[in-house]
Protein backbone atom coordinates (compact mmCIF):
# COMPACT_ATOMS: atom_id res chain seq x y z
CA UNK A 1 0.00 0.00 0.00
CA UNK A 2 1.16 3.40 -0.84
CA UNK A 3 -0.18 6.24 1.80
CA UNK A 4 -0.26 9.57 -0.19
CA UNK A 5 -0.54 12.95 2.02
CA UNK A 6 -1.28 16.47 0.56
CA UNK A 7 -1.30 18.81 3.60
CA UNK A 8 -2.90 22.04 2.11
CA UNK A 9 -3.35 25.43 4.60
CA UNK A 10 -6.87 24.53 5.49
CA UNK A 11 -7.06 20.81 5.21
CA UNK A 12 -5.02 17.92 4.60
CA UNK A 13 -6.36 15.00 2.52
CA UNK A 14 -5.00 11.48 2.57
CA UNK A 15 -5.12 8.76 0.18
CA UNK A 16 -4.38 5.09 0.63
CA UNK A 17 -3.40 3.21 -3.06
CA UNK A 18 -3.40 -0.59 -3.61
CA UNK A 19 -1.68 -0.42 -7.04
CA UNK A 20 -3.24 2.11 -9.46
CA UNK A 21 -6.47 2.38 -7.61
CA UNK A 22 -7.48 4.11 -4.32
CA UNK A 23 -9.02 2.41 -1.72
CA UNK A 24 -9.12 4.45 1.46
CA UNK A 25 -8.84 8.18 2.20
CA UNK A 26 -9.38 10.71 4.71
CA UNK A 27 -9.64 14.67 5.16
CA UNK A 28 -8.39 16.60 8.54
CA UNK A 29 -7.95 19.91 9.31
CA UNK A 30 -4.40 21.53 9.20
CA UNK A 31 -2.66 22.44 12.48
CA UNK A 32 0.84 23.66 11.88
CA UNK A 33 0.81 23.40 15.74
CA UNK A 34 1.12 19.63 15.60
CA UNK A 35 4.58 17.62 16.28
CA UNK A 36 5.57 14.58 14.41
CA UNK A 37 4.54 12.47 17.69
CA UNK A 38 0.86 13.57 17.29
CA UNK A 39 0.75 13.49 13.31
CA UNK A 40 2.18 9.78 14.33
CA UNK A 41 -0.89 9.04 16.44
CA UNK A 42 -3.24 10.51 14.24
CA UNK A 43 -2.11 8.41 11.36
CA UNK A 44 -2.42 5.50 13.72
CA UNK A 45 -6.19 6.03 14.80
CA UNK A 46 -6.86 6.41 10.85
CA UNK A 47 -5.15 3.77 9.20
CA UNK A 48 -5.93 1.21 12.42
CA UNK A 49 -9.49 1.09 11.28
CA UNK A 50 -8.57 0.13 7.57
CA UNK A 51 -9.39 -3.72 6.96
CA UNK A 52 -5.95 -4.07 4.73
CA UNK A 53 -3.51 -2.63 6.88
CA UNK A 54 -2.49 -3.68 10.34
CA UNK A 55 -3.21 -2.57 13.84
CA UNK A 56 0.58 -1.23 14.27
CA UNK A 57 1.29 1.77 12.50
CA UNK A 58 3.20 0.94 9.79
CA UNK A 59 1.87 -2.16 8.73
CA UNK A 60 1.00 -2.61 5.25
CA UNK A 61 2.34 0.42 4.55
CA UNK A 62 4.96 0.14 1.39
CA UNK A 63 5.63 3.54 0.39
CA UNK A 64 4.67 7.28 1.82
CA UNK A 65 4.74 10.52 -0.34
CA UNK A 66 4.05 13.92 0.75
CA UNK A 67 3.58 17.22 -0.66
CA UNK A 68 3.17 20.47 1.54
CA UNK A 69 2.49 23.98 1.53
CA UNK A 70 2.91 24.62 5.10
CA UNK A 71 6.52 24.24 5.56
CA UNK A 72 6.25 23.68 9.54
CA UNK A 73 3.98 20.77 9.08
CA UNK A 74 6.21 19.19 6.03
CA UNK A 75 8.99 19.36 8.48
CA UNK A 76 6.94 17.31 11.18
CA UNK A 77 6.00 14.79 8.66
CA UNK A 78 9.54 14.36 7.46
CA UNK A 79 10.21 13.52 11.44
CA UNK A 80 7.38 11.40 11.33
CA UNK A 81 8.80 9.28 8.11
CA UNK A 82 12.14 8.83 10.08
CA UNK A 83 10.63 7.72 13.27
CA UNK A 84 7.99 6.00 12.73
CA UNK A 85 8.30 4.77 8.94
CA UNK A 86 12.09 4.21 9.09
CA UNK A 87 12.32 1.24 6.71
CA UNK A 88 9.24 2.32 4.62
CA UNK A 89 10.51 4.58 1.19
CA UNK A 90 9.31 8.14 1.67
CA UNK A 91 9.45 10.70 -1.34
CA UNK A 92 9.06 14.61 0.21
CA UNK A 93 8.31 16.62 -3.23
CA UNK A 94 10.23 19.55 -2.88
CA UNK A 95 13.19 21.17 -5.34
CA UNK A 96 15.49 17.96 -6.91
CA UNK A 97 12.30 15.64 -6.69
CA UNK A 98 11.98 14.70 -10.25
CA UNK A 99 8.21 14.84 -11.84
CA UNK A 100 8.97 14.87 -15.02
CA UNK A 101 7.01 18.50 -16.44
CA UNK A 102 9.13 21.44 -16.89
CA UNK A 103 8.55 24.40 -14.87
CA UNK A 104 8.30 27.91 -17.63
CA UNK A 105 8.17 29.95 -14.51
CA UNK A 106 10.66 32.79 -13.43
CA UNK A 107 11.18 31.42 -10.45
CA UNK A 108 10.42 27.68 -10.53
CA UNK A 109 10.86 27.66 -6.58
CA UNK A 110 8.06 29.94 -5.57
CA UNK A 111 5.62 27.72 -7.15
CA UNK A 112 3.32 25.37 -4.43
CA UNK A 113 4.09 22.08 -4.49
CA UNK A 114 0.10 20.59 -4.85
CA UNK A 115 -0.14 23.06 -7.83
CA UNK A 116 2.79 20.80 -9.70
CA UNK A 117 1.72 18.04 -8.29
CA UNK A 118 -1.83 18.82 -10.01
CA UNK A 119 0.08 19.64 -13.45
CA UNK A 120 1.76 16.28 -12.84
CA UNK A 121 -1.75 14.50 -12.69
CA UNK A 122 -3.37 16.31 -15.70
CA UNK A 123 -0.74 15.27 -18.31
CA UNK A 124 -0.81 11.81 -17.14
CA UNK A 125 -4.49 11.57 -17.46
CA UNK A 126 -5.57 14.13 -20.05
CA UNK A 127 -2.13 15.36 -21.62
CA UNK A 128 -2.17 18.79 -22.84
CA UNK A 129 -2.89 21.47 -23.30
CA UNK A 130 -5.05 21.95 -19.77
CA UNK A 131 -5.93 23.89 -17.12
CA UNK A 132 -6.89 22.37 -13.49
CA UNK A 133 -9.05 24.64 -11.49
CA UNK A 134 -8.45 23.81 -8.13
CA UNK A 135 -11.06 24.64 -5.16
CA UNK A 136 -9.36 24.93 -2.00
CA UNK A 137 -8.02 28.13 0.25
CA UNK A 138 -7.18 29.52 -3.12
CA UNK A 139 -8.57 29.01 -5.82
CA UNK A 140 -5.82 28.37 -8.42
CA UNK A 141 -5.80 27.72 -12.00
CA UNK A 142 -2.65 26.03 -13.36
CA UNK A 143 -1.84 26.15 -17.00
CA UNK A 144 0.09 23.33 -19.05
CA UNK A 145 1.07 23.41 -22.74
CA UNK A 146 0.54 20.71 -25.29
CA UNK A 147 3.73 19.51 -24.23
CA UNK A 148 3.27 18.97 -20.92
CA UNK A 149 4.84 21.88 -19.50
CA UNK A 150 3.73 24.06 -16.90
CA UNK A 151 3.70 27.37 -17.87
CA UNK A 152 1.97 29.29 -15.09
CA UNK A 153 -1.34 29.77 -13.20
CA UNK A 154 -3.61 32.35 -11.74
CA UNK A 155 -4.80 32.56 -7.89
CA UNK A 156 -7.87 33.92 -6.78
CA UNK A 157 -9.35 34.30 -3.13
CA UNK A 158 -11.11 30.64 -2.02
CA UNK A 159 -14.67 30.44 -1.73
CA UNK A 160 -14.68 29.83 2.25
CA UNK A 161 -11.84 32.93 2.43
CA UNK A 162 -14.38 35.24 0.65
CA UNK A 163 -17.29 33.61 3.11
CA UNK A 164 -15.65 34.45 6.07
CA UNK A 165 -14.56 37.83 4.64
CA UNK A 166 -18.13 38.63 4.27
CA UNK A 167 -19.03 37.64 7.31
CA UNK A 168 -16.58 39.64 9.12
CA UNK A 169 -16.58 42.69 6.81
CA UNK A 170 -20.37 43.16 6.78
CA UNK A 171 -21.91 44.59 9.48
CA UNK A 172 -25.52 42.91 8.88
CA UNK A 173 -23.62 39.52 7.27
CA UNK A 174 -22.62 36.57 8.34
CA UNK A 175 -20.73 33.52 8.16
CA UNK A 176 -23.37 31.31 6.10
CA UNK A 177 -23.83 27.65 4.69
CA UNK A 178 -22.09 27.14 1.36
CA UNK A 179 -25.59 25.74 -0.21
CA UNK A 180 -27.28 26.11 -3.31
CA UNK A 181 -30.06 28.59 -3.06
CA UNK A 182 -33.55 28.40 -4.01
CA UNK A 183 -32.84 31.35 -6.96
CA UNK A 184 -30.38 33.63 -8.44
CA UNK A 185 -32.83 36.13 -7.03
CA UNK A 186 -32.24 36.09 -3.28
CA UNK A 187 -35.26 36.00 -1.00
CA UNK A 188 -33.26 37.10 2.35
CA UNK A 189 -30.24 37.78 3.43
CA UNK A 190 -28.68 34.52 3.60
CA UNK A 191 -30.03 33.08 0.27
CA UNK A 192 -28.91 36.56 -1.15
CA UNK A 193 -24.91 35.39 -0.28
CA UNK A 194 -25.21 31.91 -1.32
CA UNK A 195 -26.52 33.04 -4.96
CA UNK A 196 -23.33 35.69 -4.75
CA UNK A 197 -20.92 32.99 -3.63
CA UNK A 198 -22.28 30.13 -6.28
CA UNK A 199 -22.88 31.97 -9.49
CA UNK A 200 -20.35 34.48 -8.79
CA UNK A 201 -17.75 32.08 -8.74
CA UNK A 202 -18.62 30.47 -11.68
CA UNK A 203 -18.75 33.56 -13.50
CA UNK A 204 -15.46 33.57 -12.17
CA UNK A 205 -13.99 30.14 -13.28
CA UNK A 206 -15.38 30.54 -16.67
CA UNK A 207 -14.16 34.29 -17.44
CA UNK A 208 -10.91 33.21 -16.51
CA UNK A 209 -10.73 29.50 -18.24
CA UNK A 210 -11.54 31.27 -21.35
CA UNK A 211 -8.82 34.24 -21.09
CA UNK A 212 -6.18 31.36 -20.08
CA UNK A 213 -7.27 29.39 -22.95
CA UNK A 214 -7.09 32.39 -25.44
CA UNK A 215 -3.27 32.42 -24.23
CA UNK A 216 -2.58 28.72 -23.78
CA UNK A 217 -4.15 27.48 -27.23
CA UNK A 218 -5.15 30.60 -29.05
CA UNK A 219 -6.11 28.89 -32.70
CA UNK A 220 -7.99 26.17 -31.21
CA UNK A 221 -8.93 26.72 -27.38
CA UNK A 222 -11.83 24.28 -27.18
CA UNK A 223 -8.64 21.72 -27.49
CA UNK A 224 -8.01 22.74 -23.88
CA UNK A 225 -9.38 20.29 -20.99
CA UNK A 226 -10.42 21.61 -18.18
CA UNK A 227 -9.75 19.92 -14.66
CA UNK A 228 -12.15 20.53 -11.43
CA UNK A 229 -10.50 19.61 -7.99
CA UNK A 230 -10.25 20.43 -4.46
CA UNK A 231 -13.00 19.76 -1.89
CA UNK A 232 -15.87 22.54 -2.67
CA UNK A 233 -15.19 21.97 -6.49
CA UNK A 234 -19.21 20.30 -6.59
CA UNK A 235 -20.43 23.56 -5.38
CA UNK A 236 -19.01 24.85 -8.60
CA UNK A 237 -19.56 21.54 -11.08
CA UNK A 238 -23.08 22.48 -12.05
CA UNK A 239 -22.90 26.14 -12.71
CA UNK A 240 -19.24 26.06 -14.73
CA UNK A 241 -19.75 26.00 -18.63
CA UNK A 242 -15.99 25.61 -19.00
CA UNK A 243 -14.89 22.98 -16.56
CA UNK A 244 -14.98 19.24 -18.65
CA UNK A 245 -13.43 16.52 -16.08
CA UNK A 246 -13.77 16.51 -12.36
CA UNK A 247 -11.44 14.99 -10.40
CA UNK A 248 -11.15 14.79 -6.70
CA UNK A 249 -8.28 12.84 -6.27
CA UNK A 250 -5.77 14.23 -8.43
CA UNK A 251 -3.36 15.80 -6.12
CA UNK A 252 -3.25 11.97 -4.41
CA UNK A 253 -3.14 10.39 -7.90
CA UNK A 254 0.08 12.93 -8.53
CA UNK A 255 1.82 11.89 -5.70
CA UNK A 256 1.39 8.12 -6.47
CA UNK A 257 2.76 9.03 -10.11
CA UNK A 258 5.92 11.08 -8.71
CA UNK A 259 6.68 8.56 -6.32
CA UNK A 260 7.02 5.85 -8.94
CA UNK A 261 9.10 8.21 -10.92
CA UNK A 262 11.63 8.57 -7.81
CA UNK A 263 11.59 5.52 -5.81
CA UNK A 264 13.46 3.50 -8.43
CA UNK A 265 16.67 6.37 -7.82
CA UNK A 266 16.53 6.02 -4.17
Amino acid sequence: MLLTIDVGNTHTVLGLFDGDEIVEHWRISTDARRTADELAVLLQGLMGMHPLLGVELGDGIEGIAICSTVPSVLHELREVTRRYYGDVPAVLVEPGIKTGVPILMDNPKEVGADRIINAVAAVELYGGPAIVVDFGTATTFDAVSTSGAYTGGVIAPGIEISVEALGVKGAQLRKIELARPRSVIGKNTVEAMQSGILYGFAGQVDGVVRRMKAELAPEEPGEVTVIATGGLAPMVLGESSEIDEHEPWLTLIGLRLVYERNIARM
